[in-house]
């Protein structure tokens, strides 16, 4: 993996994040004013309100929101500035995205549901390589997609089945080894632990712990979840965004032993309440 060369593998200044008028519908904020960095091997969590714009962060970071999609409207940087790995997103030139999406791992909030049904585990875990080189060795392939299937937990016997044939849990860890077969240098997961069951949860989270720790300083994450145990066990620190803006940002134990916004206190209450997954105060689209 690539080690952050150039300072703070993200650092966010002041941005704002913007979806277009479309059709009926105006211009909508989805991000404002947005500063914070992630350093050198940290993992920080990010929780939010419903619309708050976390999922739109992910899709902006990962690079997927520069894609062309036909119809799609996607989100655009109208102030401020995301600096990722070294490259400023604003004026992030096209012909340097897949170099770009080349160190950047990203595992999208429906990851599990949307593998294309007609390829195998293999086929799909590898994809991302043979699209970055259609020539590489194939022996290596083999070896580099074992290697991921059997650190995400699964049984190699799974490689040649087809997404269909698994549950769940098993698609979302499929859909976290295509995320990481590149060895990026970042990794942006947006609920890698939404409707599985508890043991897989535990091991996507000592997953992503064990590649900070085997990584040291070359490998960081930007874990989107309302997970609580999976954040302590994968965070160093977390942010709370709340109606597009920052609520509070430290650990866990220093954003929640003394809210102070009153969406953090409503988590916090949650958390009183012996709720380990605080989703349940969501209440409207992940933006």
């Amino acid at each position: 993996m690539r080690e952050a060369a150039h300072g703070f593998p993200i650092v966010l200044s002041d941005l704002t994040l913007e979806y277009p008028p479309h059709g009926a519908s105006p211009a909508h904020v989805a991000l404002h004013g947005l500063s914070l960095t992630i350093a050198p091997g940290e993992v920080l969590g990010l929780l939010g309100s419903a619309g708050s714009g976390k999922s739109t962060l992910a899709k902006v970071l990962s690079g997927v929101a520069f894609e062309q999609r036909t119809g799609e409207v996607r989100p655009v940087i109208t102030g401020g500035e995301a600096t990722v790995l070294g490259h400023r997103l604003r004026t992030l030139p096209r012909r340097k995205l897949p170099e770009y999406r080349f160190h950047v791992g990203y595992l999208p909030q429906d990851a599990a549901s949307t593998l294309p049904p007609d390829r195998t585990i293999a086929e799909l875990v590898g994809d991302p390589i043979l699209e970055r080189d259609r020539r590489y060795n194939r022996r290596a392939l083999q070896t580099r997609v074992a290697t991921m299937i059997d650190g995400v937990r699964l049984p190699l016997g799974m490689l040649d089945k087809y997404p269909y044939e698994l549950s769940g849990g098993q698609r979302q860890r499929v859909a976290l080894a295509r995320a990481l077969v590149l060895g990026p240098s970042l990794l942006v997961a947006d609920e890698p632990t939404a409707g599985i069951d508890l043991t897989v949860r535990d091991a996507v989270a000592q997953l992503i712990g064990e590649l900070r720790d085997r990584e040291h300083h070359s490998f960081s994450a930007l874990i989107i979840s309302h997970d609580l145990p999976v954040l302590r066990r994968t965070a160093d620190r977390i942010a709370v965004l709340d109606r597009g803006e920052l609520a509070a940002l430290g650990t866990i134990d220093e954003v929640f032993h003394d809210p102070g916004h009153p969406y953090v206190m409503a988590l916090a209450g949650a958390l009183d309440a012996g709720h380990a997954v605080i989703d349940d105060l969501e209440d409207g689209p992940n933006l």
